[in-house]
């Protein structure tokens, strides 16, 4: 990182940032083309340091897994604007966390529930959460296992 004095390497911090913020966003790469997707997401913490994400069964994100799983994400949250007397004086406070790694379709029905739990915790918080199995047919959960991340702070 080119501005030390920024960066976040406290584990703490960092996951608090994530559970703070609302959207990931989901890097993925084919053939020289990057694409990226804002998602909602959950998140497992600790030593299985995971990121949960939900989507269609079929699509672009999807096609783009099974060709290539390496993927960045970046998620940030504590956006401020404060002003300036001239343009270039004017700027953005804000907290993020950038990373990288590997996603898998989920394919275990249990480990689709506890991905889905993952997720409804972040937004709802912990509960019992029950699933409408046509609905849960029609969702493919996906896991990234996180192999590094970042913290930048301004």
């Amino acid at each position: 990182m080119r501005r030390k004095e920024r960066e976040i390497t406290d584990p703490v911090e960092i996951e608090s940032i994530i559970s703070r913020a609302v959207v990931c966003r989901v890097a993925f790469a084919n053939d020289n083309k990057p694409y990226i997707v804002p998602m909602n997401y959950g998140y497992s913490g600790g030593e299985l340091r995971n990121l949960f994400f939900h989507c269609a069964n079929e699509g672009k994100k999807l096609d783009m897994i099974r060709k290539n799983n390496f993927v960045c994400f970046e998620i940030d949250t504590d956006h401020a604007i404060y002003k300036g007397e001239k343009g270039c004086d004017w700027g953005m406070k804000y907290s993020s966390v950038v990373g990288y790694g590997k996603i898998f379709i989920v394919t275990d029905q249990s480990e689709k529930r506890r991905g889905l739990d993952r997720i409804m915790a972040h937004y709802a918080g912990k509960g019992e959460y029950t699933y409408d199995e046509k609905i849960l047919s029609r969702t493919s959960i996906l896991r990234l296992e996180i192999s590094e991340m970042t913290g930048k702070r301004k």
